[in-house]
């Protein structure tokens, strides 16, 4: 296990994503993700309010609901960290005072719970003052709602306009930050987010672990990339690109571990990430992910990922 921050909340050092739950999985096959899940030791479930909404027939709430339904078929609530996050839904966007209140109030009724562990910030809102957003967030956990806050998608220096606002005020502070960080997109985090992440002691949670599946080593030509995820993964077909895949494919062949164990491995072992997040559209896909959370990789291994994925533009 592994605290967020100083929040005092502890969490299996890896996250499971939300956002395929509604979309590339249906309510059934999610249920099964999240058992298996718990059953492989995890305990922190990440989503937001506005997934799945880019789904054709889909509102957003999709992936809470589907959350919701199975803690309470479940009944495992107390087994389980729960974060979701606000600004994204059709119906709450943005990060004013009072669609923050009445998203939250929304989220807990989908997820079927009275507080929310870790709520997210999705995305800066430039229309709202960040005194204002903050101080939404710390009426939440001042009511019990919600237990600890962080930001997601925030530059370095929004992060710490929030801390000098939040310190000034007397409002909680964030205790986490959920970057786009991984062995191909290492420039943007590592330059402005790791820093003030380090300064203020926020847990690293990192989303899009694998690079939309690009981290597996399933998407190698221009054919592979037609799938649904496939438009993100394909942005990384290139000779830097594949040159990380093939260090990870020998990695993982040498210790009959699966890439995408050695990529989500390398990424947990980076200074302040608590845990990486990744998700599963179907239950085949848990095993090689739960393995990152204890497979070990070797001081010339971490090496020779560190400098083949620096030569990736960024």
């Amino acid at each position: 296990m592994t605290e967020l921050g100083n929040s005092g909340i502890e969490v299996f050092p890896l996250a499971l994503g939300g956002n395929t739950f509604g979309w590339t999985s249906d309510a059934s096959t999610s249920e099964q993700v999240l058992d298996a899940y718990l059953a492989g030791g995890g305990t922190f479930i990440d989503t937001a309010d506005g997934y799945s909404a880019w789904a054709p027939g889909n509102s957003g709430g999709e992936s809470e609901t589907i959350i919701g339904a199975w803690l309470a078929a479940r009944g495992n609530r107390d087994r389980i960290v729960l974060a979701t996050k606000v600004s994204q839904h059709p119906q709450f966007r943005g990060l004013s005072a009072a669609n923050v209140a009445a998203a939250a109030d929304a989220s807990l009724t989908r997820l079927g719970t009275d507080v929310i562990d870790l709520y997210w910030a999705h995305y800066d809102d430039a229309n709202t003052p960040l005194e204002e957003t903050a101080g939404a967030f710390d009426a939440l956990v001042r009511a019990g709602k919600v237990r600890a806050i962080g930001v997601s998608n925030y530059t370095g220096d929004r992060i710490r306009e929030w801390f000098e606002i939040a310190r000034r005020a007397g409002y909680t502070l964030p205790v986490a930050v959920q970057p786009h960080y991984n062995l191909v997109k290492r420039g943007a985090y590592e330059r402005d987010i790791a820093p003030v992440a380090a300064a203020e002691h926020l847990a690293v949670v990192p989303y899009y672990g694998l690079a939309s599946g690009f981290l597996t080593g399933k998407y190698k030509t221009a054919a592979d990339v037609a799938g649904a995820r496939g438009p993100g993964a394909g942005s990384y077909l290139n000779d830097a690109g594949l040159a990380v895949v093939k260090v990870l494919e020998d990695i993982a062949a040498g210790s009959d571990v699966a890439p995408a164990t050695v990529a989500l491995s390398w990424l947990r072992g980076r200074r302040d990430v608590a845990a990486p997040i990744a998700s599963a559209s179907k239950v085949e896909q848990l095993p090689a992910l739960l393995a990152s959370a204890t497979f070990e990789l070797g001081a010339d291994e971490r090496r020779a990922l560190d400098e083949v994925s620096a030569n990736v533009p960024q």
